[in-house]
């Protein structure tokens, strides 16, 4: 297992998975370990997966300051593995939370970033979270699940800002999930075992974004992006993901049909065939400053 040294000392690891060019992996929570992400569908096939576990989770050291958490502390460390890797620019990919990760990266290194995949990423960092009616009309898709009627009253309540015991929070992972199979199963309870609850609580912490001083940044920020969002999924749901392509000058949108939050396991085929096609196609250097 690979490991590097961020600017503040804390060791950091990172997963390599399959062939060819590096494809840097920044997962997503926040602060999940990287393990959830698999092979990402089969992406392996054209792709070597760097897949860092930011710190704090899966094998990278637990910092000595808690406050290096919040997600835009956490830009350094991307850098430092750019430089461990030994690359002058490179192709990133990001899930959900750690999306904005990215659009940080971004804004802070846009030389750096050749192509950028963004998977069901809700933009907190330009303002735009997830809204109660977004997540309730994509649960809505569900109803005729054989499993929705038993779940859904208490989804809802909790929504509405109720509180809901843990066996009812536990039974709402249907509703992130394209399809609620045994695997999808097995993987949302493996999401809850490798969490960190401190870090996650911190990640957004205030102070993290400012949204105008992004959009603008990001306006400048001219590596080609996909934006891929799930069918079903509420957070986030098609059209705020739109928004995310808006934000970027050199963006395009894709939905997943019937996807959740995790759609490289509802269609690993579709899921691959769509983003290996936008990161094969080879990104023009940057002009000369």
């Amino acid at each position: 297992m690979p490991t590097f040294t961020a600017s503040d000392g804390t060791e950091l690891a990172y997963h390599v998975r399959g062939e060819g060019e590096p494809l840097v992996v920044l997962p997503g929570g926040p602060m999940q370990a990287s393990e959830y992400l698999g092979d990402l569908g089969g992406l392996t096939a054209h792709r070597r997966l760097i897949l860092l576990d930011l710190r704090g989770t899966g094998d990278s050291a637990v910092p000595a300051d808690p406050a290096t958490y919040r997600c835009d502390r956490q830009t350094d460390d991307v850098e430092a593995l750019r430089v461990r890797l030994g690359l002058d620019r490179m192709d990133v990919l990001a899930h959900s939370a750690g999306g904005n990760l990215a659009l940080l990266y971004a804004a802070r290194h846009p030389r750096r970033v050749a192509r950028l995949a963004l998977v069901t990423v809700v933009p907190w960092a330009l303002g735009r979270p997830a809204t109660p009616e977004e997540r309730l009309a994509a649960a809505l898709l569900r109803k005729d699940e054989p499993w929705f009627a038993a779940v859904f009253p208490a989804f809802r309540a909790w929504l509405a800002g109720e509180e809901v015991t843990d066996e009812e929070f536990a039974a709402f992972g249907g509703f992130f999930y394209g399809r609620w199979d045994n695997t999808a199963r097995a993987h949302a309870a493996g999401m809850e075992a490798r969490a960190n609850v401190e870090a996650e609580e911190r990640f957004h912490g205030p102070g993290a974004y400012d949204p105008p001083a992004l959009r603008a940044a990001l306006a400048e920020v001219t590596a080609p992006a996909l934006v891929l969002a799930g069918g079903a999924d509420g957070g986030p749901c098609p059209a705020a993901a739109r928004l995310l392509a808006d934000a970027l000058p050199n963006a395009e949108l894709a939905v997943q049909p019937g996807a959740g939050h995790y759609p490289w396991l509802d269609d690993p085929r579709w899921f691959t065939r769509r983003t290996a096609a936008f990161l094969n196609v080879p990104a023009s250097a940057p002009a000369a400053s």
